[in-house]
């Protein structure tokens, strides 16, 4: 069964440091682009990064830019959002998705084949 699974959000305060997992199953992700989602409550979702099958990574939000990277490994099909200096606006519920497979290059959200169920995170002193 092909699978996406987010884990480890939580609650952290504002500063603080948390390191998103995304776990493949049912397919190799190294073969993928892999981005990084997120919805905050009453807002549309927002791409932030994306990793492409060439491990070449893109920005999307500016909001992130020298805070969050993104990282594979790939003896355990994962690929991680490493997420430092969090600040309260951080919060949402944040998505990992694979898609272009073997085309070296990252997605229009829409494209994205696979998508996990997401995971929380709170920002909150």
């Amino acid at each position: 069964q092909v699978q996406l699974v987010e884990s480890g959000g939580g609650l952290v305060q504002p500063g603080g440091s948390l390191r998103l997992s995304c776990a493949a199953s049912g397919f190799t992700l190294d073969y993928y682009a892999v981005g990084w989602f997120r919805q905050a409550p009453g807002k549309e979702r927002e791409g932030i990064l994306c990793i492409t099958s060439s491990d070449l990574s893109t920005v999307y939000a500016d909001s992130v830019k020298g805070r969050f990277t993104i990282s594979r490994e790939s003896a355990k099909n994962t690929v991680y959002l490493q997420m430092n200096s969090l600040r309260p606006e951080d919060t949402a519920v944040y998505y990992c998705a694979g898609g272009a497979r073997g085309l070296g290059f990252c997605p229009a959200a829409h494209e994205f084949d696979y998508w996990g169920k997401g995971v929380l995170v709170t920002v909150s002193s």
